[in-house]
């Protein structure tokens, strides 16, 4: 594949809203050992993405300072060392940064192939809440056929993962939402309840059914005490985010008399070798749920690159359901 020497991309102008984000002309970056250089269909719109925008969620030191944590397109350069992908296989992958652009530097083994049947479109979706939820439900959450999970944001694009994953596996499946339209969704994806947390007590809810088993949660703030309500006997906690507040005051003795477990994670400063295994407990895992169809993305919103902006807008009003996506070819 011949590569030109420029690239457009989007670049972070300055902290701040979604008009910081403008468009640029970048030198094309070289693979370097184990690195692939993918030419880009598709890129995902991530939360993460609005926070290094807004200047609260700085880059790896080693990453583009470009945002952009996902994207499908076709392998068109391999670095030394590289044996498992050549030039011209169609691949979705993580990216450290730098997918809002024509080309975007990722390690070869956080790629993964496009699964069968699925456009670039629906595949660049699939990386960011792919690995987050596999990662922390099943890896560190352990969830287990037959329990009770909750997971808060059920509409989002980490939700709707969520919801069809733990589905899958045969857990009994709650999701909050903020509206009537949100929980509609989240219940045709395979929740068992949707919970309207404008108008119902997701603590309620669940301590009727027994508690819940495991929790995933990108709220916090006061949602972190009511999980600790919500929570059955040996129950776990995985927290992920703060859209509200990192910081709460909790009765630890509950967590002590009850034997709770409280942890998360975060998907951006982990190692390569952690990506990799993430990659590989998905491909025998999620992707057989994929090319199956039992799993899909929900895609909410397409725009063009060059309208990243209204992307994030689009991505902070909330009001979409599933995943926003960007056409970078």
């Amino acid at each position: 594949m011949t590569l030109p020497k420029t690239m457009r991309a989007v670049e972070i102008s300055t902290p701040g809203g979604p008009e910081v984000l403008v468009e640029c002309t970048r030198p094309v970056p070289a693979p370097g050992h184990d690195q692939i250089l993918i030419k880009l269909a598709y890129t995902g719109v991530n939360r993460p993405d609005a926070l290094q925008r807004a200047g609260r969620y700085a880059p790896p030191p080693t990453a583009s300072d470009l945002p952009g944590l996902e994207g499908a397109g076709t392998v068109a350069a391999v670095g030394a060392g590289v044996t498992r992908w050549k030039v011209g296989d169609e691949v979705c992958a993580l990216f450290p940064g730098g997918s809002y652009a024509d080309y975007a530097l990722t390690n070869a083994g956080h790629a993964l192939p496009v699964p069968s049947g699925m456009d670039l479109r629906a595949a660049a979706c699939l990386p960011e809440t792919f690995f987050t939820v596999w990662s922390n439900v099943f890896t560190r959450g352990a969830l287990k056929p037959g329990e009770r999970f909750l997971v808060h944001g059920g509409s989002s694009g980490i939700g709707t993962t969520a919801i069809q994953l733990a589905s899958a596996i045969g857990a009994r499946v709650f999701a909050t939402a903020g509206s009537d339209e949100k929980c509609a969704a989240c219940t045709a994806l395979g929740a068992e309840r949707a919970i309207n947390y404008r108008t119902e007590d997701f603590v309620e809810v669940l301590r009727a059914e027994g508690g819940a088993n495991l929790i995933l949660d990108m709220v916090g703030g006061d949602y972190i005490p009511r999980n600790i309500k919500t929570l059955a006997d040996d129950g776990r906690l995985v927290q992920i985010a703060f859209l509200a507040d990192s910081k709460a005051t909790l009765n630890f003795a509950q967590v002590m008399i009850r034997r709770l477990t409280i942890t998360g994670s975060t998907l951006r400063p982990q190692s390569d070798a952690a990506k990799t295994r993430i990659a590989e407990d998905l491909a025998a895992n999620a992707w057989p749920l994929l090319e199956s169809g039992r799993v899909a993305p929900v895609i909410d919103s397409e725009f063009a690159l060059a309208d990243a902006a209204k992307a994030h807008a689009l991505m902070e009003s909330s009001v979409h359901i599933g995943k926003i996506v960007m056409k970078v070819a």
